[in-house]
């Protein structure tokens, strides 16, 4: 499943960094993945009354912090994918659980 994402977020990444004449080095998928931690945070910040809402109502703030934290999972699985790291091995060997397993209620 995580293999399949990443292959979605390839797809669109490619297309916008060739419209944008982007060049994606080994360390770009780094940074940009700071980048938009940063992005993360000061949606964030907003959110919680840290930072200026700028006008924003607190369900386009929410709004935000969903969009954010969804560009950083995208430039993570991005980063992973450049990398070859197996994310779904790794969070079966660091969390102690399988990924498709789901916890009985």
């Amino acid at each position: 499943m995580l293999r399949r994402l990443a292959d979605q977020f390839e797809i669109s990444s490619s297309v916008h960094v060739a419209a944008n004449n982007i060049e994606r080095d080994a360390d770009w998928f780094l940074l940009k993945l700071q980048e938009e931690m940063g992005e993360l945070t000061q949606a964030w910040n907003r959110l919680t009354g840290r930072g200026r809402a700028k006008g924003r109502s607190p369900e386009d703030m929410q709004r935000e912090l969903a969009d954010e934290t969804a560009d950083v999972l995208g430039h993570l699985l991005l980063f992973a994918r450049h990398n070859d790291l197996d994310l779904a091995a790794a969070i079966e060997r660091k969390w102690l659980f399988r990924p498709a397993e789901v916890p009985k209620s």
